[in-house]
């Protein structure tokens, strides 16, 4: 970004359509653009309205993911040819050489440079604007800061509050280290002063969201970051953020994104497992329950290890829904190494399993791996673990009936007809005879 001062008069009104595709830190980092671009005078309208500029947050974790990227790109072009139309996030960083090529996209703006929207989208209606706000997100070490969320901006009852950017983990089949960088933790204060804020405004559940939260304060060092509340916390590890958390008064519900298995410990349950704000809800990455097939996919866990982090979580909570994430037909996943999935996710009995195709995707060690599973046979291996997790799941829920419950109201679905999530994030539905959204309340299920 230029060093000087920005002109926002030629912005003032005009109109901004922001497309959001992927993950929730996409979705929050959008969310920030919005208002961002809100607090300098534009009006945010819905995507596939005429506006004078369209942002596409862009997806690359896939092939697919990218395709739907560049569609969204060609329409937002389509939708006003005279628009300005800025590739925003991680297609930039994947394909930077090969965007600044195509005649649909006007601007760029990498990863590490969201923050600076509103002055990208004011210079571009100046004689002043650059086509390229590109970072080389492999040498970034700052964590982008993009201010605290109102709740204005926000359409939903739970806010997703990011913590952390980046991934260390080059897991065999996976682009995200090189789109997203190496981990980058936010500031403990900036994570606190957000949610105090949120809370303040009506927010009851905050779902702490990232790229690979499991390494929160990673990069802090042994000296961490000093917070302070009713009493000085230092911060150097998720569980010391949760903790810190937990403390302020005005929070309800505390939710955790996807974790890495190796982050539950003795030491860090012993840390949040007594918080009666921490939803017992824990989404554990697996991607496969077959050890050969792990090694192959650079995690760097046993399945073995996996069950323990699973009884250790039923040891500190009662029923905790446990849910996760597997691939199948993973590059040389044979017949037996799938048998053996399947009978350890039998075993493992979780509330819920992602079930995902292997997808090839371009710029990875998978890709070049010999033993692709055709697509037949994904197909016939994903038939068979969601019909597995279709029975877990009712099982589950099953076991929870004539249970007092908590649920949080997220919206009215007809007259007096309302649906929200326990903390255990089981859907419900219940009457009233009064508006109960966003308000806690005591159910029995």
């Amino acid at each position: 970004m230029k060093d000087r001062d920005t002109n926002y008069t030629v912005i003032y009104r005009k109109k901004v359509a922001i497309i959001n595709l992927g993950c929730k830190v996409n979705k929050y980092e959008s969310d920030a653009m919005a208002e961002k671009l809100q607090e300098v005078g534009m009006t945010v309208v819905e995507p596939e309205e005429y506006a004078d500029v369209y942002i596409v947050n862009t997806c690359s974790v896939t092939n697919m993911a990218q395709r739907k990227s560049r569609q969204m790109l060609r329409r937002a072009k389509k939708n006003n040819p005279g628009a300005v139309v800025i590739a925003a996030g991680c297609y930039v960083n994947a394909e930077h050489e090969e965007l600044l090529k195509e005649s649909f996209v006007d601007v760029l703006v990498g990863n590490n440079r969201k923050n600076e929207i509103a002055q990208v989208v004011a210079e571009c209606f100046s004689d002043e604007g650059e086509q390229d706000y590109y970072l080389d997100i492999n040498q970034t070490k700052e964590y982008e800061e993009m201010g605290c969320l109102n709740v204005e901006v926000m359409n939903h009852q739970r806010a997703y509050i990011k913590i952390q950017d980046g991934c260390n983990q080059f897991c065999s089949y996976c682009i995200i280290p090189y789109t997203r960088g190496r981990v980058r933790s936010r500031n403990p204060k900036q994570i606190i002063a957000e949610i105090e804020k949120l809370a303040r405004d009506g927010i009851k559940e905050f779902v702490l969201t990232g790229i690979h939260i499991s390494s929160y304060g990673v990069d802090f060092g042994e000296q961490g970051v000093e917070v302070s509340l009713k009493d000085a916390i230092v911060i150097r590890n998720l569980g010391d953020l949760l903790y810190a958390i937990e403390q302020l008064p005005m929070v309800e519900r505390i939710r955790l994104g996807s974790l890495e298995p190796r982050i539950i410990t003795k030491a860090f349950l012993e840390r949040v497992g007594k918080s009666d704000k921490l939803c017992p809800h824990f989404h554990l990455s697996l991607q496969s329950a077959c050890n050969e097939t792990l090694r192959r996919m650079n995690r760097k866990y046993t399945i073995e290890e996996f069950m323990e982090k699973c009884n250790l979580l039923r040891e500190w909570f009662e029923q905790p829904a446990i849910t996760t994430d597997v691939i199948v037909g993973f590059p040389g996943e044979t017949e037996e190494e799938f048998a053996t999935t399947v009978a350890n996710l039998e075993e493992l009995n979780l509330y819920e399993i992602h079930v995902f195709k292997y997808s090839v995707r371009s710029g990875t060690v998978a890709q070049k791996m010999p033993n692709q599973v055709i697509e037949q046979i994904k197909n016939e291996r994903s038939d068979i673990l969601l019909a597995m997790t279709a029975r877990q799941k009712q099982a589950y829920e099953e076991g929870q009936r004539g249970k007092q419950a908590e649920v949080l109201v997220e919206e009215m679905v007809r007259e007096g007809v309302y649906t929200g999530h326990t903390k255990r994030y089981i859907k419900v539905e219940l009457s009233s005879d009064y508006n109960v959204v966003n308000e806690i309340v005591r159910v029995t299920l």
